[in-house]
């Protein structure tokens, strides 16, 4: 069902707002929910040459940085295929260009204190590098931090995953990603080459209002970092990926571990933290996973929360317009805030399982009150009081009297119950804390 017309009203008079403020000759925004487009619009022109001919959700533009996200989720799979381990150095897959100690979860999440950019001033010269002379190159570049130290963005770090990629799967990157992730989503308009209706890019002076036409070139072997194109309609689909993924593509807990922050890339203001290979950003409470992207002439934003499934996207083809990480958001916020995701109804269980019934109920520790309930015919724990949205901690079965805590507070932790001479339950140890009925200091019961 699509947006209301106030809301729709609403949406649009942001993305002018961007258009504008950017001076943006061609802008697209739109506004998705699980994947699919609810709200999109088109301002200005896509080609100086021919005045009103706006953008539309299948106008491509050069999605630059958000193509990382894709080689991210490739280098998840393999993982989960046992073709690799995030704590694997570089050399173990590349051992014809090697640096020391180099791992590929410090170039998933910014860390490995490696230069930005492949050696060669690229971003001078306007050559990106073919395959060879990135790996020829890469002994050669420099580690400019310490590992793990501090954020820096690393476009030589996703180059050099691609070619991991590449070497494993035994094809191109792009065949890889095309393979693995385009073709299952059904995205037949991403690709790293221009393809149909495409804006064309444009750098607009600060002191001047007359854009100036910016260079088409291939991003070779620099592709895996920012090489793909796409649309609106392709990117809305791989946001609701990002929401909800399938199974064929990457296991859900894999995202979810992606989602994790690794690295704080904003220590001031603490809005912004980077997974692996996502974007993790906090805005008005909420956390949005996603990546801008930027290619001469080329600026955009995709930005999913993914509890509302609710995606804000923005293209714009000025070099240097507003930020478009800001502007996707507040575009996904608007929505959410004006037309939320309608909850599911509650469901009644069917069965309380019988050894979980003593355990049911109010127990303390180090002073804190815990409640313990079933769903579903699952055990939940929950600090008593703790906010609705905060997930609960799921222990499941893990042997006679065992639980393993599967997600939540504890996670991995195990729980341990205890009973006393007459086989009833007396408490229980979790993560080795002691839990009781009623509230007791530490050394009440020595």
């Amino acid at each position: 069902m699509s947006f209301s017309d106030e809301t729709g009203r609403a949406l649009t008079i942001r993305a002018l707002t961007a258009q504008t403020d950017g001076r943006v000759p061609g802008l697209a925004a739109g506004v998705a929910r699980a994947g699919a487009r609810e709200w999109s619009t088109g301002v200005g022109t896509i080609d100086l040459a021919s005045p009103g001919d706006a953008p539309d959700a299948d106008t491509q533009y050069a999605v630059a940085s958000n193509s990382k996200t894709f080689t991210a989720v490739a280098v998840m799979a393999l993982r989960d295929e046992g073709r690799l381990d995030l704590d694997d150095t570089v050399e173990t897959h590349l051992s014809d260009s090697s640096h020391a100690r180099v791992t590929i979860r410090q170039l998933l999440s910014h860390t490995s204190g490696m230069q930005r950019e492949p050696v060669g001033d690229v971003f001078d010269t306007m050559v990106m590098p073919s395959r060879e002379e990135l790996l020829t190159g890469w002994p050669g570049a420099e580690r400019v931090g310490r590992p793990h130290d501090r954020w820096h963005y690393s476009n030589l770090a996703f180059s050099v995953l691609g070619e991991i990629i590449s070497r494993l799967d035994g094809c191109s990157w792009e065949d890889s990603i095309r393979r693995r992730i385009l073709d299952p989503l059904e995205m037949t308009r991403t690709g790293t080459l221009p393809s149909g209706r495409r804006a064309k890019g444009y750098y607009v002076p600060p002191f001047a209002d007359v854009p100036l036409e910016e260079p088409v070139f291939e991003a070779r072997a620099m592709d895996p970092a920012g090489g793909l194109r796409s649309t609106l309609t392709d990117m809305a689909r791989w946001g609701g990926f990002i929401a909800a993924p399938v199974d064929e593509i990457l296991s859900p807990d894999t995202l979810e571990e992606m989602c994790q922050p690794q690295v704080m890339s904003d220590p001031i203001g603490w809005t912004s933290a980077w997974g692996l290979g996502l974007q993790l950003v906090r805005h008005e409470g909420r956390t949005r996973v996603g990546h801008t992207g930027g290619w001469p002439g080329s600026i955009t934003g995709v930005f999913t929360e993914r509890s509302s499934a609710t995606t804000g996207l923005i293209f714009m083809n000025n070099s240097a317009p507003v930020a478009p990480g800001a502007a996707a958001i507040e575009l996904a916020t608007i929505a959410i805030e004006r037309e939320p995701v309608v909850p599911e109804p509650w469901q009644p269980g069917t069965t309380v399982p019988e050894d979980l019934v003593p355990l049911l109920g109010h127990w303390y520790s180090e002073g804190t009150h815990f409640v313990l309930s079933v769903r579903e015919g699952k055990l939940e724990a929950r600090v008593a009081g703790q906010p609705k949205e905060q997930p609960p901690s799921i222990p499941e079965p893990d042997g006679t009297d065992r639980y393993r805590t599967v997600s939540g507070r504890e996670s991995g932790e195990l729980l341990r119950v205890q009973r006393d001479e007459s086989g009833a339950v007396s408490h229980f140890n979790w993560a080795t804390y002691r839990f009781t009925r009623e509230p007791l200091a530490f050394g009440a019961r020595l």
